[in-house]
């Protein structure tokens, strides 16, 4: 509760694009929270319409790069407590229980709050290697933080002040397929090579050979990525993947060679 005795309002921000399949059972989670806003990139399927059935107020932004719609988000909701969700998340009952919890305290130990990610990977949750806990600090008071930097990929949020952390998971369905995994490894790669390259990093040949393997062995062996079985093998192998990728791109652009082409 706040200094008056009433309950400390929560908004949730969502960002989403074409996401039909899964912005009802997002939006399903938050209803504990007080109002959700939902900023849609003109989705073609029926993600807003979807979401506007179910009561979540909904914006429409050309998308520019995640971290600065997801700032838009948080500046367009009513209430300076903001919980930000991806459409592919969804609120775990006991992560809800916990924030219940600090909310009837009226959010008094801290700026921020961070949780457990816990992704499911073609059938199976992941709960070992690189996979998890990945921690993600998404509720926040606003007025203290916020989605800022200049990263627009693999963006995070931070706030100044003190940060816990509450139990329970934030339930995570990152892909629909192998396919759409390596075509949003790629895309992201390129923004990351392209943010690199910016800030004046070079790829260098011990980065291209060691990095990649570093991942994959930092995950699949030390972190004991391989107790998840056949689905912790191949989100190694994509993951460390992912870094090769980002380094040859990198590579690509400090020579002055194309990492795209448009289409004819």
């Amino acid at each position: 509760m706040n200094g008056d005795g009433a309950v400390t309002p929560i908004s949730a921000c969502i960002i989403a694009f074409n996401e039909a399949d899964r912005i009802g059972e997002c939006i399903a989670s938050l209803a504990f929270c007080d109002e959700v806003v939902v900023v849609d990139s003109y989705s073609s399927d029926a993600t807003v319409q979807i979401a506007t059935d179910l009561g979540a107020r909904v914006l429409q932004r050309p998308f520019d790069g995640f971290r600065s719609q997801k700032q838009f988000a948080i500046e367009q909701a009513t209430h300076d407590w903001v919980l930000c969700l991806d459409a592919d998340e969804r609120v775990g009952d006991a992560l809800r229980t916990a924030i219940e919890t600090e909310r009837a305290r009226g959010f008094a130990q801290a700026a921020g709050y961070r949780f457990a990610r816990l992704s499911e990977y073609f059938g199976k949750f992941l709960r070992h290697g690189n996979a998890y806990p990945d921690r993600v600090l998404r509720l926040f008071d606003r007025r203290r933080g916020g989605w800022r930097g200049k990263r627009e990929v693999h963006e995070a949020a931070s706030v100044d002040g003190p940060v816990r952390t509450l139990a329970g998971d934030l339930i995570h369905y990152p892909y629909r397929s192998l396919e759409q995994q390596l075509h949003k490894t790629q895309r992201y790669a390129r923004m990351m090579a392209e943010h690199d390259f910016a800030r004046g990093k070079r790829a260098t040949l011990a980065k291209l050979v060691l990095s990649p393997a570093w991942r994959f062995w930092r995950g699949y062996v030390f972190r004991g990525g391989f107790l998840d079985g056949w689905n912790g093998l191949v989100y190694a192998y994509v993951r460390a993947n992912y870094v090769r990728q980002k380094t040859i791109m990198l590579w690509l652009l400090q020579n002055g060679r194309p990492i795209t082409t448009s289409e004819p």
